[in-house]
This record gives C-alpha cells, structure tokens and sequence, in this order.
C-alpha cells in the first residue's frame, strides 16, 4: 500500500466576475447538507430566488477581499498545503469541496503517484453536515466510482485535539499581545438548528436548550454546537480567561428558518450599544481565512461595532500556514504513514 494524503477545504470562486460567483453559488447551495430540504424547494429557492439575485453582491463582497494571486481561502490553502509537503514523508494534494480544485481532481493526483491509501483531512475543527459530512459524502462516492481500489482513513473533528487547543490559544495570544480589548468574541459559522437535531445520533439529546451541550452524551460525536463551544472552553482554559471576558456567537445566517445563536452581528451591535470601546473576535470554525473572516468580520463587524460607539475593533487571523500549525498537521500526518494515532 502506498500512501497519501488529501486536505480539503471549503473552496471559492474561480473569480471576483458575477458569472463565476454564481456558479460556485449553485454548487455550493444546491448540496443537500448544505440546504437540507427536499430537491424541488431546493431548485426553486436557489436557481429561482437566490442566483437571480445573491451573485452580484457576492462578487462585490469578493472584490474588497480578493489578492493579487487570488481567493484568500485557496492561495492560503496552497501555501499550507506547500509547508506540510516540505515536513513530511507522503505526497499531499489539495482539494475544495466546492469550485477548483475539485475532490476527484484531488484523488485523480494520488492515483497517478501510485497512492491506494489515502488520509482523507476535512480542514474543519468541528463537525457538520455542511463541511465535514458533505466531504466525506462526495469522496466516497468519487472513489467507489473512479478509484474503486483506493481507501480512506479520515482525521476526525479536532476541535477538542490538544495540539490544535494550543496552536490556537497561542495564536490568539500572539495576535492579542500588543492589542487592547474587553472581551474576545468567539464567532463561530452558524447553521440551521435543524442541522443540529438531524445530526444527532441518540435522536433526544440535543434540545438546545442551554444544558444539553453541556451534559455528556454520544450526540457530540456530531453535535457542531457542542463543538464549538467546547473548543471556546478548552482555549479559555488555556490561556486562563476570566469568566465574563469571552463569549460564543454564531454568524453568516440564510434564509428565515432558526440558526444558532446568538448571532454574531447582532451581539457585535449589542456590545457597542451596551458601552464596550475595546472587542477582539477570533473564528475557530475556520483554519484559512475567507469570505467570512475578511469580509464579514474584519469589515462588516467592524462597521457595526463603529455605528454603535465602539472603537477599537481586532480579528485574530485563522491559523492560515502559521508555522507551529504547520508542524501539528505534519506531525499528525507522518504519525498516521507510520501506524500511529493521531488522536488526542
């Protein structure tokens, strides 16, 4: 058996043009775990409200966030997927979920290096039906299709890994260091509460009301919530925060349907209103800053927080190739060629 290893992020336009914006629009909204309702109402929210109408905002959304070489979520990508190569001893390939370079393109890489034994890695701290479930979905189908002799051994969510804890509370330290703040706001990407009850494995657990992600339970195995908050527990943990210094939202909602919450525009707003001059925002739901963190955070947070009297406004990067981030995943991935755990 000859291994390899396929990281997978979100994706992103080929570019800022409306065109190219409203066909990654349609992959993305018209994924079933993306948009969980049946294909009809599906085809008739997107293809007939959503692309007539989302692509042209969108495309100027990418515009104020797009580099030189291109979408912020592939080129870091790229050069996290260039670092880990240098440091460990089995071929990586990059893929998106969604856009290019697509998964089959990815494992069409592999198989043309002789590779049969793939460490499939979903670039996602927690799970969801939206990012991980969808990968693991699609790849599977992919291989039993075109590479019926390939297998896959997946990384698990490690939003509760001690080495992805520390990478991440150190990044948040280094990047809080010379700044002034009141409060870190943990805002994580938000899903549909329904998201959150079809992922539940015991089909009772999660109530999300206040307790249940709290309470032990086999649901949160793929309970995002839980998640999500137990990432913001093990970090504060970490780097000793006090209680009442740091708080959970949830941000980039669609449609009319309950999202978790509290959401993050609004919490954003009420702090301002509420007297706080100093905030700094963290995104643990994602590992390369995008769309959401660029545009939604570093600049529309901000403008909220401004309108309501706040003054000081500070977004931790995502980890990005962040050179100890780099060293983890190499270290996970090199465990995982030579038999090894890599679980925490």
């Amino acid at each position: 058996m000859s291994k390899g290893v396929l990281l997978v992020n979100l994706g992103s336009p080929d570019s800022t043009d409306p065109k190219d914006v409203k066909r990654y629009l349609g992959e993305f909204l018209m994924d079933e775990r993306v948009i969980d309702v049946p294909l009809w109402a599906r085809t008739l929210l997107v293809k007939g409200i959503v692309l007539n109408t989302r692509p042209k905002k969108s495309a100027e959304a990418y515009q104020k966030i797009w580099w030189e070489e291109g979408s912020p979520l592939i080129v870091l990508s790229e050069r996290l997927q260039a670092k880990i190569d240098d440091q460990t001893s089995v071929p990586i390939s990059l893929a998106m979920r969604y856009g290019k370079p697509g998964i089959k393109q990815g494992m069409q890489e592999l198989h043309d290096q002789g590779i049969d034994e793939v460490l499939l890695f979903p670039l996602y701290p927690q799970f969801a039906m939206a990012t991980t479930e969808t990968i693991l979905v699609l790849a599977e189908e992919l291989r039993k299709e075109h590479f019926p002799n390939m297998s896959f051994t997946t990384v698990p969510p490690f939003y509760n890994h001690s080495d992805y804890i520390r990478t991440l509370a150190n990044s948040i330290s280094e990047s809080l260091q010379d700044k002034e703040y009141e409060h870190i706001l943990f805002s994580y990407h938000g899903v549909p509460e329904r998201h959150i009850r079809k992922s539940d494995i015991t089909n009772s657990h999660c109530k999300i009301d206040g307790s249940c992600c709290q309470t032990a339970s086999t649901a949160h195995q793929f309970c995002y919530r839980h998640q999500c908050y137990e990432t913001t527990r093990l970090v504060a943990e970490y780097l000793e925060l006090k209680p009442n210094t740091y708080s959970v939202s949830f941000q980039s909602r669609l449609g009319f349907d309950p999202w978790l919450k509290p959401y993050t525009d609004r919490t954003i707003e009420r702090f301002g209103k509420q007297g706080m001059k100093k905030l700094a925002v963290v995104t643990p739901a994602f590992v390369s800053d995008c769309l959401e963190t660029l545009e939604e955070i570093a600049m529309e947070g901000e403008e909220i927080f401004h309108e309501v009297g706040g003054e000081k406004f500070t977004v931790v990067p995502c980890l990005n190739d962040r050179e100890e981030w780099v060293k983890v995943l190499s270290r996970w991935i090199d465990e995982w060629a030579h038999q090894k755990s890599v679980e925490a």
